[in-house]
């Protein structure tokens, strides 16, 4: 009858409420039993067990002065304060604990939201309220505990036709007009459609999550639809600490605990990484630095233009030095080349030096779309998985960089040296050259050891390079050469990539030949920017009275290095005059070398070249500071990211690495009592270790690696006992 009486008044339309409703009382209701102390053993009660949970329970004595000891509906006897009790059922009294799951479940049976809307009709047409007695007589046709406690669940729960009123202590429930219940039901609708897209989405997180690693979805496909990507997004932002706004945090908090997991960004890593997002090996702070990897289409299409138009606005003014043989040295990976080397002995017994520089702003002017995107980047990025060039890939690649047995255009610095290996002479200029060899580090060290005649060319510049070195010292410079660590991985998103590791002494051969050159190259910038007064960035290391006799009982070599590196301060700046660099020994030092990598080496080619070609420097010394201010600071935010990723990928070499496996390591110092810091020779790698009494700095031991997990950044080694 009830349901016949529903699809009437649906029939006939909804009744519109005046704007005052009557209030109808029933008298006092059980509820203000409790506030006025009347609770008594055996009443059946609604009561609050946490934030999320309702039950109902018995009343059995008091607990002290406010609080009762109840049994609840799962057998369990609690403590409850009074603002816990949320209903007292009317009429249920002297009620059995043991009798409330049955009584649960019957009120369970006969729930209808149909029926409320039913009374909502009713009462609306009426323009009258009511308690939950009478809402209980009026559907169920009794005020019986069982039906009472029904209207309340249904009251309750109602998020749509009824709002609470309160007048004289009663609670008394009013029907909301039809335009709110139409607005309400509308929301209301909105959110089951959420809630099941959302159940709809956890479903497929757990079936990817299930999936072999070959059939996960691709990470595009999280992308196809705005809805499933705006909550993968989310997560992601949460991942990586970089939510922008409260509901990201919300969406990524719903997914974790929907999933079963911590509300943590840990958490959301592995969820990412187990459904296929992410790949196993995700570099997370590439992800939260938030740094520039590709280049946008408008700096594409420049680069495109600027290569087809293969200008050269420095042509008339170049000096043709294709006839010297060239060298290009450097690691085998390398993607731009910048630097070369020429050579030769002079007939007085002197030798002269070419050092030849790409020459990007023989196409880039700054100012440029591109230029201004070099800057705001500042500096490639080279990563273990990966290169982010400054300029764009081709442009960089095709039409900057040096390759063998083509005609390059460069900034040749050629240098002079006297008998003791200070500058006799020097000379910056505009060059076309045609480099002879690429060489990696390994195979021009090679070359030298074999003292071949028709390469007398490196056999000089090694020459060179020793008697810059010798000078430099004599002018106070350290030695702070080292192992230095370099890791190729390839197929970085496979789940076992390939990693290659190659650890390099700064003190060989070749790689002091190079560095000797890029240096002397350094100072002869400071001192022509000086003599032609241009605003450069002149680098400098204040601290030139450091007394190497110091650290004289330590052994030379890394020991030494560390050491002295520990007491080195900062390196410092100035943008009008050379400023000293004791650590190099040199009297002032401009970067130079590196302009397709580096944008303040780019900036100091602007500078020169304008001076070469007769026109003001670009750049005034305060517009430069400003410049290198902002530079600087992303290329401190991308030195962190190189130095974390190396270390990633050095934990993870050495987690795949035979349990067992010994490795020999360098005592540098002691950091506490018998805990030592120490080199790991094969690894190229800074750690620590305990390691047993006797053992002095500068001794070396064998080490085990008990525990490496790169993701936590831990590493944990063991001495053993020398074989």
């Amino acid at each position: 009858m009830v349901m016949n009486e529903l699809a009437s008044i649906r029939k006939r339309g909804r009744v519109r409420a005046t704007s005052k409703l009557e209030l109808v009382s029933t008298g006092e209701i059980l509820e203000d039993k409790l506030k006025k102390g009347t609770l008594q053993k055996g009443l059946l009660l609604e009561f609050k067990k946490d934030s999320e949970r309702l039950l109902l329970a018995v009343a059995l004595k008091p607990d002290g002065k406010k609080n009762w000891m109840v049994s609840d509906q799962n057998g369990i006897t609690t403590s409850i304060k009074p603002q816990q009790v949320t209903f007292i059922v009317p009429g249920a009294e002297n009620f059995e604990p043991t009798e409330i799951s049955d009584f649960v479940q019957k009120a369970h049976d006969n729930l209808d939201p149909a029926l409320l809307e039913f009374a909502w009709n009713e009462l609306l047409e009426k323009n009258k309220s009511v308690t939950v007695q009478e809402l209980a007589e009026m559907i169920f046709g009794s005020a019986e505990p069982l039906e009472t406690y029904c209207a309340h669940l249904l009251l309750s729960r109602d998020e749509v036709y009824f709002t609470v009123l309160e007048s004289r202590g009663l609670s008394v429930y009013g029907p909301r007009t039809a335009n709110q219940v139409d607005e309400l039901l509308r929301r209301k609708l909105a959110k089951e459609a959420a809630e099941k897209e959302f159940e709809e989405l956890v479903q497929f997180l757990r079936s990817a999550k299930q999936m072999p690693p070959q059939e996960k979805p691709p990470r595009s496909s999280w992308k196809a639809e705005e809805k499933t990507w705006h909550k993968i997004e989310s997560l992601e932002a949460f991942a990586i600490d970089s939510c922008k706004n409260g509901d990201q945090k919300k969406t990524a908090g719903m997914i974790l605990k929907a999933m079963g997991l911590a509300k943590t960004s840990s958490a959301a890593v592995n969820l990412l990484i187990d459904i296929g997002y992410f790949p196993g090996h995700v570099n997370l702070d590439l992800l939260k630095l938030n740094l520039p990897t590709d280049h946008r289409d408008e700096i594409l299409s420049a680069a495109e233009s600027l290569l087809s138009a293969s200008t050269d606005l420095d042509e008339a003014d170049r000096t043709d030095l294709t006839h010297l043989k060239v060298y290009a040295i450097d690691v085998d990976e390398a993607d731009e080349l910048d630097d070369a080397l020429s050579a030769t002995r002079l007939q007085d017994g002197r030798i002269k030096i070419w050092i030849h520089i790409a020459d990007p702003t023989s196409l880039v002017q700054p100012g440029s779309i591109i230029d201004k995107d070099a800057r705001r980047r500042g500096t490639s990025i080279f990563l273990p998985t990966a290169t982010y060039p400054m300029f764009p890939e081709r442009l960089a690649m095709e039409g900057m960089s040096l390759k063998q047995g083509k005609l390059c255009n460069a900034v040749t610095v050629s240098v002079v040296l006297h008998s003791d290996g200070s500058v006799a002479e020097y000379l910056v200029e505009n060059s076309i050259i045609k480099p002879t060899y690429m060489l990696t580090y390994e195979s021009a060290t090679e070359l030298l050891h074999l003292n071949l005649e028709e390469e007398i060319e490196l056999k000089i510049l090694s020459e060179a390079a020793a008697l810059r070195l010798r000078w430099r010292r004599e002018q106070g410079a350290i030695d702070t050469a080292t192992l230095e660590t370099r890791i190729k991985v390839t197929n970085p998103d496979h789940p076992e990539p390939s990693i290659k590791l190659y650890v390099e002494n700064q003190a060989d051969a070749a790689m002091r030949l190079v560095s000797e050159m890029m240096i002397l190259c350094g100072e002869v910038m400071a001192t022509f920017g000086s003599h032609n007064n241009i605003p450069l960035p002149y680098r400098g290391q204040p601290q030139s009275n450091i007394d190497t006799s110091a650290f004289a009982h330590l052994p030379e070599g890394p020991v030494r290095s560390a050491a002295i590196v520990r007491t080195m301060r900062g390196a410092e700046m100035d943008f009008r005059n050379p400023i000293r660099h004791g650590v190099l020994g040199l009297p002032g030092y401009v970067q130079f070398t590196s302009p397709i990598r580096r944008y303040m080496d780019l900036a100091a080619h602007y500078q020169v070249k304008a001076f070469l070609s007769g026109d003001s420097p670009p750049f005034s010394a305060g517009e430069l500071e400003g410049i290198a201010s902002s530079v600087n600071m992303t290329n401190r935010v991308v030195r962190r990211l190189t130095n974390s990723s190396l270390r990633y990928w050095i934990l993870e070499y050495l987690r795949r690495q035979p349990k067992g496996k010994r490795y020999r390591a360098l005592v540098l110092r002691f950091i506490k009592d018998r805990t030592a810091a120490i080199l790991l020779m094969e690894i190229g790698l800074q750690a620590s270790s305990w390691v047993s009494i006797g053992v002095q700095i500068g001794d070396e031991v064998d080490v085990q690696v008990e525990e490496a997990h790169p993701r936590d950044d831990v590493l944990s080694l063991m001495e053993v006992e020398a074989v």
